[in-house]
């Protein structure tokens, strides 16, 4: 969610109620909670790493070698090489050691670039300026490279504090050729231009949106990991496989597929196997449809009298008709077996509209003083 989706007809910034100021463009994105922030710190070794996040919830670390007061929420210049960046802080101490090892950066031994100073005023004036330009290099930048007729689409522009360079975001399904375009739009921008290639998934959490479950995307507020999904995901969950339905945003699978897939896995170790068919004497029964939560399974018979028809058991006769099977003995019929229709359908739950029955002072209780007991002391004759 950015700034330009969070105001009012007014035009005043709400939700955050930094009305713009922090210029990342990135409220309730990937949200970084210090827990330690209220226990004192005993460890004496204090980390001199900070985590810093950027445009669209974009987020490095760096270090402070030069022991800077800095707090979460900061504005921090920080070293590009060449050039600089301007960044917010969004957790220091003890915590960053635990980020760092959780998305694996301290395997590789990288060193993290260094804190400059504290932003001053003509920092984040400049700053500023270089945002406002960003939706004005977007457009131009799509005119440009669509006459250019690379088959590309550029995503967001994120422009450096200082104005000197520029990250062009873009989506391409086969690898794209840009080095005119690159030439093109350093010369019309008057930047230095770096191309970064994103995927789908990234390119819907960078921009953010509004999900089929009415709440903000997960991969633009808090996913940081995107894993694979797959189609059996939804046939485990018994969903139908609709694309139009299981598609995100992004035209991929949705993300939360993965989310309960663990619960219906595990489940269905209880569930007798669907490929074995039923027998009995006279009839053949095959699997049609199963109700995890229920846990009924339907089977569609064929025999003399019955062609077709649907009926219902329960799992556990279903694996009692499975080990007769086994076993060569076989039931007589599945009518003494199946759930009757009653059974079979949920039990509604009953609702009585009592609005206007209650009276709203029924609570209300009438307090009587009562009189203070006296001990009074009998004469003892």
């Amino acid at each position: 969610m950015s700034c330009s989706t969070c105001t009012n007809k007014s035009g005043i910034k709400k939700g955050c109620k930094s009305n713009g100021s922090c210029l990342t463009f990135g409220c309730n994105q990937r949200t970084t909670f210090n827990w330690l922030n209220n226990i004192d710190q005993v460890i004496v070794d204090k980390t001199k790493s900070i985590e810093v996040s950027f445009k669209n919830g974009r987020k490095q670390f760096f270090n402070n070698p030069l022991d800077l007061p800095i707090y979460i929420g900061d504005n921090v210049a920080i070293d590009c090489k060449p050039g600089y960046d301007i960044g917010v802080v969004t957790l220091t101490g003890e915590l960053v050691k635990h980020q760092i090892q959780r998305k694996n950066q301290n395997k590789f031994n990288q060193r993290f670039n260094k804190v400059l100073r504290k932003a001053t005023s003509e920092d984040i004036a400049l700053w500023k300026s270089s945002r406002e330009k960003e939706s004005n290099i977007t457009i131009r930048s799509r005119e440009l490279a669509s006459k250019t007729n690379l088959k590309m689409k550029i995503s967001d522009v994120e422009v450096r504090a200082d104005n000197k360079k520029a990250i062009f975001y873009y989506t391409a399904e086969n690898r794209v050729d840009f080095r005119e375009l690159i030439k093109t739009l350093s010369n019309e921008f008057s930047l230095k231009v770096e191309m970064k290639q994103i995927g789908s998934r990234q390119e819907s959490s960078m921009l953010g949106g509004i999900g089929s479950c009415g709440r903000e995307l997960c991969c633009s507020s808090w996913m940081t990991d995107f894993r694979s999904v797959t189609t059996s995901a939804a046939r485990y969950q018994q969903l139908s496989l609709n694309p139009q339905k299981l598609s995100g945003q992004c035209g991929k699978l949705k993300c939360c597929l993965n989310y309960e897939l663990n619960h219906y896995v595990e489940k269905l170790k209880d569930f007798p196997s669907t490929k074995k068919k039923l027998f009995s004497k006279s009839e053949k029964a095959s699997h049609i449809k199963t109700d995890i939560f229920r846990e009924l399974m339907w089977y569609s018979v064929s025999g003399e009298d019955k062609k077709g028809a649907v009926v219902c058991f329960d799992i556990k006769k279903v694996k009692e008709i499975q080990a007769m099977n086994e076993t060569g003995k076989n039931p007589y019929k599945f009518s003494d077996f199946t759930l009757k229709p009653d059974d079979q359908t949920e039990k509604e739950i009953e609702y009585s509209n009592v609005v206007g029955q209650d009276d709203l002072k029924r609570f209300d209780k009438s307090f009587k003083q009562k009189k203070q007991k006296t001990n009074r002391k009998k004469d003892i004759k």
